[in-house]
């Protein structure tokens, strides 16, 4: 292998500066990381997350307003979404790509705005490889993905260099167009990540038949990049920890892999979790916080450089606990600052209670990438939408009425005190929250005492007047310039012999406040969103929260990581209750649940032993249970309960009544759409409502 070039060590250990020794609020997160050739101004990376706007360079100006405010919040080095180095590596047809000098120029845009508000940045490149949505994707071997219905070229010898040629091009231009480094996507079954696996990599040349032939595609290229770019420039390399797949690498294998790209170049590992195919949950809510941190702390010691630990870190007390056990040197923040670009300024200044907590939902952001919309954030609207939604003061203050403290009304009332308007907020219950405080009872959802606990500190932040436990009346409303009505739904009904009269049919508020105690059995009726929570809450209800450890023998990881791929036999916990999900429409149930998370809660239920039926009819309750018509046959389910989880219908009562009184109002949230309690549609609706009033 020719000679490596040479890169000054970074100094792992360098002391804080003192300004960051005086503050005690988070010191190891704030420490500066001194690289060698150039130093970081604190431990947060802003993890790779593609957003939509690097598909067209005409969006540009946008995403470098979406960095500008995280680079402003705070962040230490920011890395881009997903670039290509050349066409066969896009992720999908003409989308994010640097391999021509003149697609340089855009990126100008980017890097000042980073560099403006005080942050590095650096371009991730990405070949996607078999995961590429086009008919001209390559692979190492002529294997489709599951998820992908394209089949890719296997790449010659030839096609393999031209690859390595395409990382350094690419490198090299995003040097010129001012980027700080960039990152080498080694993980998460993309395009390296398939060499370096033998469940992708079944080649038999230079680059495959063994493990070291197999890694050598890393290598080569981290050598190739470091040529081409000087010693100068940061080279994070994202390396595949666990695969989470059959067949995936083995620790030893890994091991000498960050030893082999750390020689050839590197400045920064970072960790990878999981592929893309894997039937393992890496960060959706359900798993648990620092879920992953093991892993990067068992490479740490086998490499020089500073390592970066990721997925499922979204409280700097999380992160300030890592930084100080050792067990990695910087922790990557994705979501965390889509949800709350100001993470590390507030994290920084002792007020963690303000950060907008990630939530870990995926619904605007994953599911938004594989449904080919412009990613956005549940909790923060503004989030890639920085330039078209601004929350600009008043010229004229006026009074403003917001009735519902749902996650609607709370957005609503927040961002128009923000903007200067006196606003005061009613709500009959004595709570704020609305539906989140039902959701943060299922397990697994138990981030959404976060998003309360914001909303509550941001009312009085911005001094909303709030009046629990009070009825709004249109004779209360009458005075103020502004009345938005956020009040909410109610649970629909279900009509079927003795569904009124028997005290076996239930509703689903019920069970979640605890005011009903359900029995052994039970039939849920309705498989949405709710039904699927009802159903994971019925499982799990009486048995202890699961801790990091009894998740992982739950979904088959190997706690010390050892096996290939990091899997083992599942050994899902037995469940509370026997429980049957029901629904009228024939088919699958929950085709309608979020494309990234949907399948975890499928996957759930079914190790739950759940038995999930559909095209029912239901015939009546008595009490021998549920008798219901499948399929043309009859049949009873002995349950104890059923829960009805029909859906919502909105709440419009006070809307109605303010009409008739001739007073105009704004109507959101599920007052206004019921369906599926869409909190992501609610608050991006309370959220750009506050912002024209």
């Amino acid at each position: 292998m020719p000679a490596q070039p040479e890169v000054n060590p970074p100094a792992l250990n360098a002391p804080a500066s003192n300004e960051t020794a005086s503050n005690g609020h988070y010191p190891h997160l704030f420490a500066p990381l001194d690289l060698g050739f150039t130093t970081l101004r604190n431990r947060v990376l802003m993890g790779s997350m593609h957003t939509g706007l690097e598909d067209r360079a005409s969006d540009f100006p946008k995403l470098a307003a979406y960095f500008r405010e995280r680079a402003e919040g705070g962040a230490g080095l920011i890395v881009t979404g997903g670039f290509a180095p050349n066409v066969v590596g896009w992720l999908k047809p003409f989308g994010s790509k640097l391999s021509w000098p003149w697609e340089v120029r855009p990126h100008k845009f980017i890097t000042k705005a980073a560099h403006d508000g005080g942050a590095k940045i650096a371009l991730q490149l990405l070949h996607a490889g078999r995961y590429g949505y086009s008919p001209l994707q390559v692979a190492p071997s002529k294997l489709k993905a599951p998820i992908n219905p394209f089949t890719p070229r296997a790449l010659s010898s030839r096609g393999v260099e031209r690859q390595i040629s395409a990382y350094a091009n690419s490198a090299k231009l995003a040097r010129d167009a001012g980027y700080d480094g960039v990152e080498i996507m080694g993980s998460e079954g993309y395009f390296i990540n398939e060499f370096t696996a033998p469940r992708t990599n079944k080649r038999n040349d230079a680059w495959g038949g063994t493990p070291g032939k197999r890694m050598r595609f890393a290598v080569e290229t981290v050598r190739r990049v470091r040529e081409a770019v000087g010693r100068d420039f940061i080279i994070v390399y994202r390396l595949s920890l666990l695969d989470l797949v059959e067949d995936g690498n083995q620790w030893d294998e890994i091991v000498a892999q960050a030893k082999a790209v750390e020689a050839a170049g590197a400045t920064i590992i970072n960790s990878g979790v999981g592929w893309h195919e894997a039937r393992v949950p890496t960060i959706v809510t359900s798993v648990p916080r620092a879920a992953w941190v093991d892993a990067t702390a068992k490479i740490k010691p086998h490499v020089a450089l500073p390592v970066v630990a990721t997925n499922r870190i979204n409280m700097p007390d999380v992160a300030e606990g890592i930084l100080a056990s050792g067990k990695a040197d910087m922790v990557s923040l994705a979501r965390p600052l889509l949800a709350d670009p100001h993470w590390p300024a507030k994290a920084r200044a002792g007020q963690a209670q303000r950060i907008n907590t990630c939530i870990a939902c995926n619904q605007a952001c994953l599911d938004h990438v594989f449904d080919n919309k412009s990613v956005s954030c549940l909790v923060n609207p503004r989030a890639g939408h920085e330039t078209e939604l601004a929350y600009k003061p008043v010229l004229s203050a006026k009074r403003v009425a917001v009735v519902g403290a749902g996650p609607a009304g709370l957005a609503c009332a927040t961002v128009a005190a923000e903007r200067g308007h006196r606003v005061t907020l009613f709500d009959a219950s004595n709570e704020i929250g609305g539906q989140f405080n039902y959701a943060k009872r299922v397990p697994g959802k138990e981030e959404f005492h976060e998003t309360i606990r914001y909303f509550g500190n941001t009312l009085a932040e911005t001094g909303v007047e709030l009046k629990l436990g009070t009825l709004a009346t249109p004779e209360l409303l009458a005075e103020f310039d502004e009345v938005v009505v956020a009040t909410g739904v109610n649970p629909r009904k279900v009509a079927f012999p003795g569904s009124d009269s028997s005290t076996k049919v239930v509703g689903y508020l019920d069970v979640l406040s605890g005011r009903v105690k359900v029995g052994a059995k039970a039939a849920i009726i309705g498989a949405g969103g709710i039904g699927f929570d009802v159903a994971e809450f019925l499982t799990v209800e009486d048995s202890p929260t699961l801790d990091k450890s009894r998740w992982m023998a739950e979904w088959g990881i190997d706690p010390d990581f050892s096996a290939r791929g990091a899997l083992l036999k599942p050994q899902p916990e037995p469940p509370a209750r026997e429980v049957w999900l029901l629904q009228r429409t024939p088919g699958a149930l929950g085709k309608k649940l979020g494309k990234t998370s949907g399948w975890v809660h499928r996957a759930t239920l079914k190790a739950k032993k759940v038995k999930m039926l559909g095209g029912v009819e239901y015939l009546g309750i008595d009490e021998t249970g549920l008798r219901i018509r499948v399929d043309g046959a009859e049949q009873t389910l002995p349950v104890d309960h059923v829960v009805v989880c029909a859906g919502q219908e909105p709440r419009r009562e006070l809307f109605d009544q303010l009409a008739a009184a001739g007073k105009s109002a704004h109507l959101i949230g599920g007052a206004d759409v019921a369906a599926e309690l869409d909190a992501k549609r609610a608050i991006a609706q309370g959220s750009r409502l506050a912002a024209r009033l």
